[in-house]
């Protein structure tokens, strides 16, 4: 059990037995027993609807009704009423048609026949409604990311939150943090393309007393990105059974990638796949394994990057009072290099390549790290 967790209760068995003392019961909550209710650790900003959607209608129950002229009767009115209000007419979205979900190896992605400056904007509102803050945006790359936040269901089944009516919900944990970077692709017909990548933390003990703790990263979940794309779906109008069985029936196709040495002596990448779905695969890639992308140029098959340690990005814990120290600086200075990836493509296969930011081939061991992490999620 982690500490913060243990330490939460304990602090919610003492305040039990004190509110037994004074009173006999102690009511209990009832909490919705869904598997992802992220909560971000800072408030979330109002929504604003954006200025090429429609109003969202109002709820007729709870509106104070017009006063109806003498003499009409009640059928009347309720008649005349449904004529003014027609249901559907103020739909929030605008149904965004031809989806369909693509997939290669673990990797799925939504192709829609919007362009990208239509999905912007409605990108930024599915995250915020599902508990995240907008930690980076880049319009001009196409890249969105959220910060970091964690899953609270896991939270609401929880012993202490249940008998104390969730009064020490804020301060327990479930030890894990995730973050979602969505990438926005052009396509050559005006359609985009639309990835999901995830990152995860999770809080381990970091001394031998188990007393402190801290962050390191954990595996991707694929499952989560498969999760958010089919509520994405349902965001742009998509049914909710229609859009979990695009996701689960994307046709797998067969994962080909190895490393091997270029003439100059420098490592690459073989993927056994052309230009354009290489040139996909290898973007999705540097979001997963937490790669920041500056900018990119398809046309030259080149992203330029840095690449942070992760585990800088998420301060160390130290434990219950660390958690209360909101006066420290949560945002450490990262200082990370600059390199360039570039794919370069034949009919059937392409190349991976680091190079530095002069765009020399570069021969280091951190090029050589960064291929193998490549590797690992493309083989």
């Amino acid at each position: 059990m982690k500490l913060r967790r243990a330490s939460a209760l304990a602090a919610g068995a003492g305040l039990a037995a004190l509110l037994a003392a004074g009173c006999s019961t102690v009511d209990s909550m009832t909490d919705d027993a869904s598997t992802i209710d992220y909560k971000s650790a800072h408030k979330l900003p109002p929504l604003d609807v954006p200025p090429d959607l429609t109003a969202p209608a109002r709820d007729e129950r709870y509106q104070q009704p017009d006063t109806p002229p003498a003499g009409t009767t009640l059928s009347g009115y309720e008649a005349s009423r449904r004529q003014q209000v027609q249901p559907g007419s103020g739909a929030v979205l605008p149904k965004v048609e031809g989806m369909r979900v693509e997939r290669s190896g673990d990797e799925r992605w939504l192709v829609v026949n919007e362009p990208p400056e239509k999905i912007w904007p409605l990108l930024k509102s599915f995250w915020q409604e599902n508990g995240f803050l907008i930690a980076r945006e880049l319009p001009e790359a196409g890249i969105m990311e959220t910060e970091w936040a964690e899953n609270r269901a896991p939270v609401k089944d929880s012993w202490a939150r249940k008998t104390l009516g969730g009064l020490f919900g804020p301060l327990q944990s479930t030890g894990e943090r995730d973050k979602y970077r969505t990438r926005l692709e052009r396509r050559a017909d005006g359609g985009t393309e639309i990835y999901i990548s995830h990152r995860g933390l999770e809080e381990v003990y970091v001394d031998t007393d188990h007393v402190q703790t801290g962050w390191q990263p954990r595996a991707s979940d694929p499952g989560l990105e498969a999760e958010f794309l089919s509520r994405l779906m349902v965001r742009l109008g998509e049914p909710g059974k229609e859009a979990k069985a695009q996701v689960a029936g994307a046709q797998k196709a067969p994962q080909r990638a190895m490393l091997t040495k270029a003439d100059n002596g420098s490592e690459v990448l073989e993927v056994q796949e052309p230009f354009d779905r290489a040139w996909r695969r290898v973007g999705l890639a540097l979001d997963r394994v937490g790669f920041t992308v500056e900018d990119r140029d398809r046309e030259k098959g080149v992203y330029f990057v840095r690449y942070a340690d992760p585990l800088a990005e998420v301060k160390q814990s130290e434990g219950l009072l660390g958690k209360l120290a909101f006066w420290r600086d949560s945002k450490p200075k990262v200082k990370a290099e600059q390199y360039q990836v570039a794919v370069v493509g034949a009919e059937a296969t392409s190349r991976v390549q680091v190079l530095g930011h002069d765009g020399a081939a570069d021969k280091s061991p951190t090029a050589s790290r960064i291929l193998a992490l490549l590797q690992e999620q493309l083989k």
